[in-house]
């Protein structure tokens, strides 16, 4: 694996608010060489002299905006930001990964961006939660239907703890969906609905067997909540993984 371990910002969202460049500092002092927004309109050009400036490449950006704003508006953002991987993370209904017609038309829509974002020399992936894994569809994960229908260019941003929580074997999941991911979330905790994370290592996700079913993906870490000083637990989220690496 030669790409950087990366860090969702999504992490970091009340200090980054309060000081962006402070936080990306240090972000980079930590040890992280790779960042995956969450906003890209918010001030790309500024986020990205910043970013360059601490030797912080853009792994990819999450971009709900795609699904209420004028799609061109925000592949421009993503180009600044040094990018070509626009991540859908919401917006799509839980509901309509309970049925073959609901998925089919959450595929059409992504297929959709995917066309006009390669117009824009853009990529278009799919971050799921545990509401596309919970039902079964045909005898699989909502998501695996999913992934059936998508035109061979859109990719797959697997977040492995919420795929855990809908009640997927993981690394078998992966095995499943090679060729088709592109990145991971990787995070850790109880795999409880409402509790909060852990630094990866700290829960019960089999990381290690995570990882190897999908060596060439990204590593994104992301604490969606922490229960404790949340820069400690992606120091220790870094820590982790680099020893795994070594391992």
């Amino acid at each position: 694996m030669t790409r950087p371990i990366s860090v969702q910002l999504y992490t970091v969202r009340e200090p980054l608010a309060a000081d962006r460049d402070a936080v990306l500092r240090r972000i980079a002092e930590i040890g992280y060489r790779a960042v995956e927004p969450y906003d890209p309109l918010n001030d790309p050009k500024g986020f990205r002299q910043v970013a360059d400036d601490l030797g912080l490449s853009v792994s990819g950006t999450h971009a709900g905006a795609l699904l209420s704003r004028e799609p061109a508006e925000v592949f421009d953002a993503v180009a600044t930001l040094g990018t070509d991987q626009v991540i859908v993370p919401a917006g799509i209904a839980p509901e309509q990964f309970t049925t073959r017609d609901g998925i089919q038309r959450a595929a059409d829509l992504l297929n959709g961006l995917a066309e006009q974002a390669a117009g824009a020399g853009m990529r278009i992936g799919y971050h799921n939660h545990w509401w596309e894994l919970e039902p079964r569809v045909e005898g699989r994960h909502a998501i695996e239907v999913l992934a059936d229908l998508l035109a061979p260019e859109v990719f797959l941003e697997i977040d492995t703890y919420w795929a855990a929580v809908g009640g997927a074997d993981v690394p078998a999941l992966l095995g499943r969906l090679a060729g088709r991911v592109e990145a991971l979330h990787v995070k850790d905790g109880p795999v409880v609905k409402g509790e909060p994370h852990t630094a990866v290592g700290a829960g019960v996700m089999p990381v290690p067997e995570i990882l190897a079913a999908a060596p060439d993906a990204w590593r994104v870490v992301e604490l969606d909540e922490c229960a404790t000083d949340v820069f400690t637990a992606l120091a220790d989220s870094h820590a982790h993984l680099t020893s795994l690496e070594r391992s």
